[in-house]
């Protein structure tokens, strides 16, 4: 005989209380629900060193952390937090590390040379469809504040006609790393001017409220107050750290007194391939510490404005329904390999920031390894919210991995390649290899597990001869997916040909 429980009134009003509990949690556990679309925050910064980042400099080895010495490093205590309470991706890489090309990819999903944006200051291709577009069709308010760099020269050039799904782009620039930004009555302006009154990158008498990161910061919190009670996606693109090493007080003098040494690679610039040769506008000489204080400097503004946006989504109980992204278009070697800025494969200069934070989607600490792109991030954000990418799209769907669930069909490998449409170099990178084939001279091979600093040659040891050739492999797929112009070239066909053979 079965024998039931007898339930009391009291017994029942607790099991209702329960149930609701149970039902309150399940849904905010799938915080981006139909009836409740997710918002997104991305913050995107411009050639930015990775270990300036302690969330980063915490995935790394302490030589490679503390690159410019054991003391010598930024505190991002905001930028970290969303580390903590989402994913951080240790192997993402822009898909072209410089400005146009890399940004070109992020937005749209495809690869460089299918945009139009191969290289600096090219536009967009106009049958361009970002994720920004997708959303705002789905009914998402969208807007954009800050460098754009996918219209053109026209420079600064504010608010630039073709809007590629950002509908309020009032505060959107196409070029230039202004320090100084002023509202005017007939809209935003430069604030500082040379001698002959044209827009100057001089910081001027630039403070936390017309400093070109503090300002944009306000606007984007201007935008988020506007559209708290509906979905957005707002982008909010800061010209820092990339040059002029300037930034406002007190962050100009914040660093004077650190004690700040050069990269152990830094006098070690006969290693370099000629992919990275130590002539050129971008190679330096002499270590100046100066810089790197002043970079420190605008890491730090950066990432006290990031605390103040977190605060205001906090403040408007939107933290639990915003996904905030923190990532850059392209790194700065900042005196790694003799050279400063970006351009080649190296680590210092292709490898980026990719932080994503997504309450109910993301498990917090979250560590990716797996090898990512620019070109990757479009697809994987719609898949997020549950949209479907454009058909062109060429990127791939990273969800899985962020979210835990996993792929067992996933390639760790990522394809990177020089800018322009006419063949310098292109690489193949995994959490730990990397492949780099170039015109100017033999193929080279890095294991950055045991060379970080990506000194030594590997690519006749006999040991990589099987990673070398599934990297190759990788390459030839990759052309023939992607119809690549940096790999149809007699000298890189015939490499692959070697590399790739039984």
């Amino acid at each position: 005989m079965i024998v039931y429980p007898v339930i009391d009134k009291t017994m029942l009003t607790q099991m209702k209380s329960l149930l609701i509990v149970t039902i309150v949690v399940a849904l905010a556990g799938n915080a981006f629900c139909e009836d409740q679309p997710a918002n997104v925050l991305i913050i995107q910064t411009d050639e930015h060193n990775f270990r300036t980042l302690g969330c980063y400099r915490e995935t790394l080895a302490p030589e490679q952390a503390f690159a410019w010495g054991n003391d010598a490093f930024v505190e991002t205590s905001a930028i970290d937090s969303l580390a903590k309470r989402g994913a951080i991706c240790t192997s993402f890489y822009a898909t072209s590390p410089v400005c146009t090309p890399s940004r070109a990819a992020f937005f749209s999903g495809k690869y460089p040379h299918h945009t139009g944006s191969h290289t600096n200051d090219q536009p967009l291709n106009n049958d361009i469809v970002t994720f920004a577009e997708v959303l705002r069709r789905d009914g998402y308010a969208t807007g954009y504040a800050g460098k754009w760099h996918l219209d053109g020269p026209g420079k600064p050039q504010w608010e630039p006609k073709r809007k590629f799904g950002f509908t309020d782009n009032r505060f959107m620039f196409n070029r230039g790393h202004w320090k100084n930004f002023q509202l005017s009555e007939d809209g935003p302006r430069v604030g500082s001017t040379d001698k002959k009154g044209q827009p100057s990158y001089s910081v001027g008498d630039a403070d936390e409220k017309t400093f070109s990161t503090d300002w944009l910061a306000d606007r984007a919190i201007d935008f988020i107050r506007q559209h708290a009670d509906e979905p957005f996606c707002y982008h909010l693109s800061i010209p820092d750290p990339h040059g002029p090493n300037t930034v406002r007080a007190p962050y100009d003098t914040m660093f004077a007194g650190m004690v700040i040494r050069p990269p152990m690679t830094f006098s070690m610039t006969k290693e370099n391939p000629k992919w990275a040769s130590a002539s050129g506008r971008n190679s330096v000489g002499k270590f100046n510490p100066s810089l790197m204080a002043m970079y420190f400097g605008m890491v730090r503004c950066i990432d006290d404005n990031v605390a103040k946006i977190l605060n205001v989504l906090d403040e408007l109980d939107l933290t639990e329904n915003t996904i905030v992204v923190f990532t850059s278009d392209h790194g700065d070697l900042c005196f790694e390999h003799g050279r400063l800025n970006k351009g080649n494969p190296y680590e210092g200069s292709a490898k980026i920031p990719m932080i994503i934070a997504a309450p109910g989607s993301i498990p917090s600490g979250t560590q990716v390894d797996e090898a990512l792109s620019t070109v990757d991030f479009a697809p994987t954000l719609l898949s997020m919210l549950g949209k479907e990418a454009p058909v062109e799209t060429e990127g791939r769907d990273a969800s899985a991995l962020l979210t835990g669930k996993g792929d067992a069909q996933w390639k760790d490998v990522a394809i990177i390649q020089s800018s322009g449409l006419k063949p310098s170099w292109v690489a193949a990178v995994s959490d730990r290899f990397k492949l780099v084939l170039s015109t100017s001279e033999r193929p080279w091979f890095f294991d950055l597990q045991q060379d970080p600093n990506e000194l030594k040659n590997l690519i006749n040891n006999p040991e990589s001869r099987s990673t070398v050739r599934t990297l190759a492999r990788e390459l030839i797929d990759h052309v023939g997916k992607a119809e690549d112009p940096q790999c149809i070239n007699t000298k890189l066909a015939e490499q692959l040909a070697e590399l790739s053979a039984d």
